[in-house]
């Protein structure tokens, strides 16, 4: 079992905390360098969160827990036009990306208005690839419930966000439902608008535990986050993506940013655990940029 957790501190020396979560067995699942500030998130054995606490206290920085750390969230918006997609939206993504959450922020083709709202097969193709989806919504009750057909029929789970107080079962198609995130044309840092995002860190960390259940249920051969780790040691071209988080880490496998079809057949052939990589994930093109999108096979799948 593995904890996920921030590492928040200088660049001075931070060579010495990469090497103890090498040491004992762990990974980096993301790295930011912030001037002279370095966010880690990371996945440490449970049994040695201790030892990753105390040289964090030697280095003078400091560690939280990440429970979104190694999920990939998506965030959209009925349209990319002014009016919907950035403040609340643009806020909700930066709140998350607090917890250790990697999210993408996708706005629909044609959205506006609940007379003209629509979604295509590819939209739903590209958002069904995260782990779960954020649709943030208006600030009117009727117009937020006469547009459920945007999700109702989406594979992943469906949190909704919206202004007003509405019953989840008016909402087919959605698992939770969190109010007070409407269309608010400023940015989200008043008192109210805080506690909302608080509330929707709780129900996002609520809905990835359930799924997390789910899969351990019937898990795959290989966790992604040593998948990840396999790709990144022998796939030579990982180290010349330029891109934040070059393989992303889901629940149940990794996004990796290379063309499909130049490197398909060598993130197959990527060996985990005396295992190729093809005989265990189904490897295919991914909507996003013609990437690589590596989904786990579950063990029954493969029996």
């Amino acid at each position: 079992m593995y904890e996920t957790l921030t590492y928040s501190g200088g660049v001075h020396k931070s060579e010495e905390i990469r090497e103890l979560i090498e040491d004992l067995g762990g990974f980096i699942l993301q790295e930011n360098v912030l001037q002279m500030d370095l966010i880690l998130n990371m996945a440490i054995p449970i049994d040695d969160v201790d030892k990753i606490k105390e040289k964090a206290k030697e280095l003078l920085g400091k560690i939280s827990v990440a429970p979104m750390a190694g999920c990939e969230i998506a965030i959209v918006s009925p349209t990319l036009a002014r009016h919907h997609l950035p403040h609340a939206a643009c806020d909700i993504s930066e709140y998350l990306r607090r917890f250790g959450a990697k999210d993408n922020m996708i706005g629909l083709a044609r959205g506006a208005g609940k007379g003209t709202a629509g979604i295509t097969e590819y939209e739903k193709r590209l958002i069904e690839e995260h782990d779960i989806v954020i649709y943030a919504l208006g600030s009117f009750k009727q117009c937020i419930m006469d547009k459920t057909f945007l999700f109702d029929d989406i594979d992943i789970p469906v949190i909704v966000t919206g202004a007003p107080e509405i019953d989840i079962n008016d909402l087919p198609g959605a698992d939770e439902y969190v109010s007070g995130l409407g269309r608010i044309p400023r940015r989200l840092k008043r008192g109210e608008n805080i506690r909302a995002l608080r509330k929707l860190v709780e129900v996002v960390e609520d809905v990835l535990d359930k799924k997390r259940k789910n899969i351990a249920l019937d898990p795959p051969l290989a966790p992604s986050i040593l998948v990840k780790n396999a790709i990144e040691n022998q796939v030579p071209a990982i180290s010349e993506i330029i891109s934040p988080t070059p393989v992303t880490s889901q629940l149940d496998g990794v996004r990796v940013k290379l063309d499909y079809d130049k490197y398909n057949e060598e993130i197959s052939n990527v060996m985990v655990n005396d295992k190729r990589l093809g005989e265990i994930a189904d490897i295919k093109k991914s909507q996003m940029y013609d990437y690589i999108l590596v989904k786990l096979l579950s063990e029954s799948a493969i029996v």
